[in-house]
């Protein structure tokens, strides 16, 4: 049994094949409806749940139909559906899922939901995000690259603005796919030392630059995340505009990027905040491609997981 808890928890040969796997499902569907079955049903006769605590567009329907797409059944359930963590402790709830169902996927708020759901569980458990990591999310990402540039091994990532989960999981990548990685941003907002270790840990660089502009120097691929969250006071969020606004991708930094460099962005976006439209619908911007690959990605999780 093989849980999805994290990129630097999981092999680097299973995350490579991962990749290949999603790639070659991709392709094999290339101008079918999108309703149509894949011709391999892999999962035909599984019971998949799908558990939200924290609200989601992509991850839930990109879940929900590449399940459905691999044959399986699925259920779709919320924190105000189950007494998750409240009435029934989270290894209960772990265990009496378990009879129900093949394989959960969890998106929640602490990372010890998740960490003890897989504990618990006798099936599968893949993390669609906690606030500390969203490793399904980095999977499209590199996914996405690799269609569009080939081999991301020994790129260079540049990541701007807060250095909040999706940062974490793409400085997990850096190690797990060889490629380097500068995080540029407040001081305040810095990704977990960790996680920077961790990166060199595994032999590629891992640096912070102050200056944003000297960071972009020769980016081949420039990431950036929504700077408040949906949660947020209204105090916290006018103090993250202001901590960020140095760090806004735009055209003038766009432009100290590789000429041939893409921009990558998770969705939801709050345009003209984080990044500009006139980066998000130009000609570097894969983000519509890159929010696509989540469906192909987490199939090719959701098989490794069942060994399928």
């Amino acid at each position: 049994m093989n849980h999805f808890l994290d990129i630097h928890t999981t092999d680097a040969a299973d995350l490579r094949s991962m990749i290949d796997t999603a790639r070659a499902m991709k392709t094999a569907r290339a101008g079918l409806p999108k309703g149509t079955p894949d011709a391999d049903q892999p999962l035909k006769g599984r019971m998949v749940a799908l558990i939200f605590e924290k609200p989601s567009t992509r991850t839930r329907v990109s879940f929900d139909v590449g399940a459905r797409q691999l044959g399986a059944e699925t259920m779709v359930l919320s924190g105000k559906e189950m007494q998750l963590g409240h009435g029934e402790t989270i290894a209960d709830t772990a265990r009496v899922l378990s009879r129900y169902v093949d394989l959960i996927m969890i998106r929640t708020f602490e990372e010890q939901t998740l960490l003890e759901m897989a504990e618990h569980a006798t099936v599968p458990v893949i993390n669609g995000l906690t606030n500390r990591t969203h490793p399904c999310q980095i999977m499209a990402d590199v996914l996405t690259y690799e269609e569009h540039r080939g081999p991301i091994a020994g790129r260079k990532v540049v990541w701007s603005g807060d250095g909040n989960n999706v940062c974490a999981s793409f400085l997990h990548a850096a190690g797990q796919f060889g490629f380097d990685f500068t995080f540029t941003g407040p001081p305040t907002l810095d990704p977990e030392a960790a996680w920077l270790d961790f990166a060199r840990s595994k032999g590629v660089r891992a640096e912070i630059v102050r200056d944003p502009a000297l960071a972009f120097e020769g980016a081949d691929l420039v990431v950036t995340d929504t700077w408040v969250s949906m949660h947020d006071p209204e105090s916290a969020k006018e103090r993250r505009h202001n901590q960020l606004r140095a760090y806004q991708v735009n055209e003038a930094l766009m432009a100290h990027a590789k000429p041939d460099a893409l921009f990558m962005h998770c969705l939801p976006a709050h345009r003209n905040d984080e990044a500009t439209s006139a980066v998000m619908d130009g000609p570097h911007s894969v983000i519509f491609d890159e929010a696509e690959n989540r469906l192909h990605a987490q199939k090719a999780v959701m098989r490794w997981c069942l060994g399928v």
